[in-house]
């Protein structure tokens, strides 16, 4: 009897399924053939609606059959209906082409948000578009990304000449970057100020920073995800770019014939940049080295485009990002990264399931050469390959997938006893997931589970995450998030380093301790656990703000041991591991609590971000706080677009952090070499300088604070062809930041001083 009324209910949710359809397609700008997205699809008179994703796909579940209008309204955009005739158990694919305008409807816009609001959790996540980059002054002609992510709440920066981003308390090579699908595994050019990313290629950017789900693995502190542009569909066209900085080409448009409006394109885009800084600055900037700024860059990127009919789409792309500093004769640093990688989605014609997938292919390596120590290189180099599948009913879905990741690592360094520690080694990686995704009356419901296994050293990680949203009112949502995280690769250099300009990779070492505090070091992956929770709220139709509150509990980490005294062999065996291992294990944790607040009306912008932050090392002798503790970080973003036909934009940032923890100094000394000589007379021999240091990092810098002003003028020309002006001042008060203090010199290094620069561009 039972058997039977199981069976019974599982043919009436088929048969219900059956009587109800699907509305399913893409929204794709009339002009260039782009996605539009994040945006809201509906169906006139009804409940039913959905938002596009980054790829403009729509999905619209459940809809009982009858005639319907279906309507598309977004600011920017004409309006656009179409009336259709839905069958039950029928989907029903529309491709929309829609023409944008000049009229903003914010009625929409706030309508479009507040549905993404309170549909989507999106705890500890950013996302960000060209147009939200251009918000900032821009050093030069373009802005660029590693500039915002730098205002971003719980994000520190350590500076404009060698910085490196911190996320929440964690290490840069526990964030994960993806360009397309493609591992990134360095995204910032030496000098700060600029990525490897040129943002007329992004469409959009989500960063993630902490309790990200499922779908994300492999690092324990941030996810940043690029997607990015598809070449013009309709016509050639192009921008060029020049500056005191950079220069820069990008080239577009369709290859082959124009199947027309809604069918199937193949189309190319092609983007090059070059800095110059090290030869520019001797002429425009003088006056902070007459040897002029060591910094010099290349990026070129490429990205071909095939879309069929009904919007499934093949994209294959590749780049070369290269770097090079030479800094006081004392250090010649280059790196190059390359890749290549091809990205799918593909829409069934008879399911509901949307498909997507990734192939790629990146290398990177680093060398750095020093006067006082031995060269040190770096390089890693594998695949990624992930699928993905998703289901849609109503505002819920389901997610799962796949992902094989194989790469090699080849690492040689010396700490600063001279002592030699290299790793060789190959990897591979397995992982599954899955997450759901439900709208639950005011709850918003997103569980999921990853199960990663680590082929080479033989370590399976579960990793369940949950996020969870309740909607108090129409205006006031409490969000939560936890999980946890695991990755196996770890920084080439000691994250005590108060300067890192090289930054090599390691897989998960061997050499670490067999213990750590008296217990069995049983794995050899650095793991993570994140407790995230908050609120958000609309205080008006134009004012918004949002709270987050955390804890991340790094509770096993690995860095290169720097008292490394001994070989590990035989002949030392009982020596402690302290003294002969090449890696030491620790543990840390990060908390703080983030405030944003953001308005947004007509043609008026400000962002304000207040982070408090306190990060913790700690390693089998003592405590420290690592060189990134910033406890205060304030970020003021002002932008104003004025002028008869908004032709003219003016913006200014200003930044406040806190100083960051470093060691003093306690003396000097006599330092001998004996190089291995005993008989040597120490007596008529010069020794080096030798330093005695202070408690590691008990000291604090002071604090840093900086002032960046642009105005930005666009000429409309013919024929879609359009000049922009730019005028910059970085550092406008000149304040004078510090570097880093050189001990033996005795000598005070800044930050970048007073930069003014200008900048044109012409698209065409």
């Amino acid at each position: 009897m039972r058997n039977f009324l199981i069976l019974s209910l599982l043919f009436l949710v088929a048969a219900l399924q059956a009587q109800q359809a699907t509305v399913r397609g893409f929204v794709y700008n009339k002009a260039n053939g782009e996605p539009v997205i994040f945006i809201n699809v509906y169906l006139k008179g009804t409940v039913h609606g959905a938002s596009t994703d980054v790829n403009g796909f729509f999905s619209i579940t459940k809809v009982p059959q009858g005639e319907y209008t279906l309507v598309f309204k977004a600011p920017g955009y004409d309006s656009l209906t179409e009336n259709i005739s839905l069958k039950a158990g029928q989907i029903l694919s529309r491709n929309l082409m829609v023409s944008e305008r000049a009229i903003q409807l914010r009625e929409f816009e706030v309508s479009g948000q507040k549905e993404e609001a309170q549909t989507r959790v999106n705890i500890s996540t950013t996302t960000i578009t060209p147009k939200d980059m251009a918000k900032l002054p821009s050093i030069g002609a373009d802005p660029d990304i590693a500039q915002y992510l730098q205002v971003l709440p719980g994000v520190t920066f350590t500076g404009d000449q060698g910085g490196q981003l911190y996320i929440r308390g964690g290490a840069p090579i526990q964030n994960k970057v993806l360009l397309d699908g493609i591992i990134i595994y360095n995204p910032f050019h030496s000098i700060g100020l600029f990525s490897v990313f040129d943002t007329d290629i992004i469409r959009n950017a989500e960063v993630h920073t902490g309790g990200f789900g499922a779908e994300y693995g492999g690092r324990i502190s941030s996810i940043m995800k690029i997607t990015t542009r598809d070449g013009n569909k309709s016509r050639m066209g192009g921008k060029v770019s020049v500056s005191p900085f950079v220069s820069k080409i990008q080239l577009e448009g369709p290859l082959g014939k124009d199947k027309g409006e809604g069918k199937g394109n193949t189309s190319y885009v092609l983007s090059g940049r070059s800095s110059y800084l090290k030869q520019s600055s001797r002429v425009f900037y003088p006056y902070v080295d007459t040897a002029g700024l060591p910094y010099n860059f290349t990026d070129i990127y490429g990205k071909l485009s095939f879309s069929a009919d009904n919007g499934s789409k093949l994209n294959i792309s590749a780049f070369d990002f290269s770097d090079k500093v030479r800094y006081k004769s004392l250090q010649d640093l280059s790196w190059n990264t390359f890749g290549i990688g091809s990205s799918f989605v593909l829409i069934p014609s008879n399911s509901s399931v949307l498909f997507d997938g990734v192939f790629s292919y990146s290398n990177y390596k680093i060398m750095l050469d020093e006067a006082s120590r031995p060269s040190r290189s770096s390089s890693i180099d594998g695949f990624n390959l992930g699928l993905n599948f998703k289901y849609f009913f109503g505002k819920s879905d389901v997610q799962y997938g796949f992902e094989a990741i194989g790469f090699s690592t080849n690492f040689l360094f010396y700490n600063e006893l001279n002592r030699k520690i290299v790793q060789e080694d190959f990897n591979t990686e397995l992982a599954g997931y899955v997450k759901y995704h439900g709208v639950l009356g005011k709850l918003v419901l997103e569980p999921s589970f990853r199960a990663h296994y680590y082929a080479s050293v033989g370590e399976f990680s579960p990793e369940p995450r949950l996020a969870v949203k309740y909607n108090l009112t129409d205006f006031f949502r409490l969000k939560f998030a936890g999980g946890m995280y695991a990755q196996n690769l770890i920084a080439g250099v000691s994250d005590r380093d108060v300067v890192n300009l090289f930054y090599g990779f390691l897989s998960t070492p061997e050499s670490l301790p067999a213990t750590f505090e008296g217990k069995s070091l049983n794995s050899k992956l650095q793991k993570a656990r994140h407790l995230i929770a908050g609120f958000e709220g609309d205080l008006s139709e134009h004012l918004k703000i949002n709270v987050e509150g955390y804890y991340f509990d790094f509770n096993q980490l690995a860095n290169i041991n720097r008292n490394k005294l001994y070989d590990d062999n035989q002949l030392n065996l009982s020596k402690p591991d302290l003294l002969k291992k090449d890696f030491i294990a620790e543990k840390g944790s990060s908390k703080g609590i983030d405030f944003v607040i953001k308005y947004e009306f007509k043609r008026l912008y400000i962002w304000a971000v207040y982070s408090l932050m306190q990060v913790n090392r700690k390693d089998e002798l003592l405590s420290y706080s690592p060189v990134w503790d910033r406890r205060h970080n304030v970020n003021l973003v002002v932008s104003w677009v004025f002028g008869k036909n908004s032709e003219w934009e003016a913006g200014a940032r200003w930044n406040y952090g806190s100083g960051f923890p470093f060691t003093q100094t306690q003396g000097f000394y006599e330092q001998f070499n004996l190089n291995n000589n005993l008989n040597q007379n120490y007596t008529q021999t010069n020794g080096n300088l030798g330093i005695l240091y202070g408690d590691l990092n008990s000291g604090r810098l002071p604090a840093f604070h900086r002032l960046d002003v642009n105005i930005r003028r666009n000429i409309n020309l013919k024929n879609k062809q359009k000049i922009e002006l730019t005028a910059a001042i970085t550092n406008a008060y000149n304040r004078e930041n510090i570097f880093y203090f050189d001990r033996v010199k005795f000598e005070r290094v800044n930050q970048l001083p007073i930069l003014p620069s200008i900048g044109a561009n012409f698209k065409f």
